[in-house]
């Protein structure tokens, strides 16, 4: 006759119940969460035994279920406040960084959304701090594994044997040391990405194994006898020649080409100088509210200045400039006698003057261009023209070979022929005739 009985219930049964025992459902903050009632329905004389003892044991048992009940409510807590904090995560750096509106950054955009459609490992290459752990998170986020695992190895910073390690586990008692089983980052990453960083340095000796995991897509922790099948997708980055590398035999050609199926190229930031007021604006708003500073404003001439700077460091230097002017200048708008002295620099010697000048005024490209030394000082000279003498000097180097030129700068054919063609660089009309009449051989 108690309204809390659960009548529904017995609608199922074939008979009335006689007998109910209900034991209420503890969480660990003391509340009730429910009740477990237990139904007799059997003959009085077979009925639950009743004794003190009995009871005890089945409420030890509905303890047991509480503390379990507890417990799975408490995780998937959990997971839904780390899946949270995920979405969160992702959403704060989604674009972080990924800022401009150059043509050249543009191209990479539309290639990183092409990349995350597909399955295939993606090759970044580009300076040191032009971002490329950002564009491999970037294309992980537009994938189809976004909301799994997103892992990070940097091949450079660890000996050989650790990194091993790192990558593929091992079984307890594998080496002295190995106390307990340790789970892989390959392993760890099932179902989602593996971003491989300064991949020209990681060991010949393991890129065999690498090979096997993009080959057949399985593992072998050290002291395992069986091999596991795992599903992730690997992209990985170098700031090196690895076709130079693959040359010299320090990395294995038929990696090469398996990591490489997806190549992405990522121009410095003094190939796309637009971006820069972009930039400075994104990196300005974010440390102002991490720092609770209002953020600076820029002159004209110090824009100027910015502009004209080659910027060694790229995307990272100019991020790291953005937080030293944040706090060090003291006014509200950032003038050029508050920048570093590497950015106002200007010293400029006469004969470097005229070294460009002779550069710029031969329009056929044809006289001999000696290589630029160290030493050499580039007070007023553009970046532009230390470029164009570079290229011209390659290009002289290789008899007008654009490949063989693009290859000696570290960079691929299609990038240094862009460069070429922004700068104003042309064959000259009899390398064109030589290269016509061997073709016509």
């Amino acid at each position: 006759q108690d309204p809390r009985h659960y009548k529904e219930f017995e609608e199922h049964l074939s008979v009335k119940s006689r007998l109910i025992l209900c034991f209420p459902l503890f969480l660990r903050n003391n509340t009730v969460y429910g009740a477990v009632q237990l139904i007799d329905t059997s003959p009085e004389k077979d009925r639950i035994n009743l004794d003190a003892g009995y009871l005890g044991h089945i409420q030890d048992l509905v303890n047991i279920g509480s503390l379990a009940l507890s417990n799975a409510i408490l995780l998937n807590k959990q997971m839904e406040e780390t899946q949270a904090l995920k979405s969160t995560l992702e959403e704060i750096r989604g674009n972080e960084a990924l800022v401009g509106h150059s043509p050249c950054f543009q191209s990479c955009m539309e290639m990183i959304r092409s990349y995350a459609r597909t399955e295939y490992p993606v090759l970044i290459t580009g300076e040191s701090g032009t971002g490329k752990e950002l564009v491999s998170r970037e294309i992980h986020r537009l994938s189809n594994r976004n909301g799994q695992s997103f892992l990070v190895q940097n091949c450079s910073a660890i000996p050989e044997n650790l990194l091993e390690s790192e990558l593929f586990g091992y079984k307890k008692g594998a080496f002295s040391g190995a106390v307990k089983d340790k789970i892989g980052l390959f392993e760890a990453a099932e179902g989602g990405t593996v971003f491989l960083d300064e991949i020209g340095d990681m060991p010949m000796n393991l890129q065999a194994r690498i090979l096997r995991v993009i080959q057949n897509s399985e593992i072998k922790p050290l002291g395992e006898t069986h091999v596991k099948k795992i599903d992730i997708r690997i992209i990985s980055a170098t700031n090196k020649n690895i076709e130079k590398l693959v040359d010299i035999g320090e990395f294995r050609e038929d990696l090469f080409y398996r990591l490489s199926v997806l190549p992405l190229s990522l121009p410095p930031l003094r190939e796309r100088q637009e971006d820069i007021p972009f930039l400075m604006n994104h990196f300005m708003n974010r440390e102002s509210i991490k720092t609770n500073i209002p953020p600076k404003k820029r002159t004209t001439e110090t824009m100027r200045c910015l502009m004209s700077y080659p910027w060694p460091g790229n995307i990272r230097e100019l991020e790291n400039l953005v937080r030293y002017l944040l706090v060090a200048t003291e006014n509200d708008y950032i003038t050029p006698q508050d920048l570093p002295i590497q950015f106002t620099s200007q010293k400029q010697p006469r004969v470097v003057k005229n070294l460009f000048s002779s550069v710029k005024n031969d329009a056929s490209h044809s006289q001999p261009i000696e290589c630029i030394k160290v030493g050499m000082d580039f007070g007023n000279v553009t970046w532009e023209e230390i470029e164009q003498r570079y290229a011209l000097y390659l290009l002289q180097k290789h008899h007008w070979n654009v490949t063989w030129a693009a290859r000696d700068a570290g960079i691929n054919r299609s990038t240094f022929a862009s460069r070429m063609k922004r700068l104003g660089i042309h064959k000259p009309i009899y390398q064109q005739g030589m290269h016509l009449s061997a073709v016509g051989e």
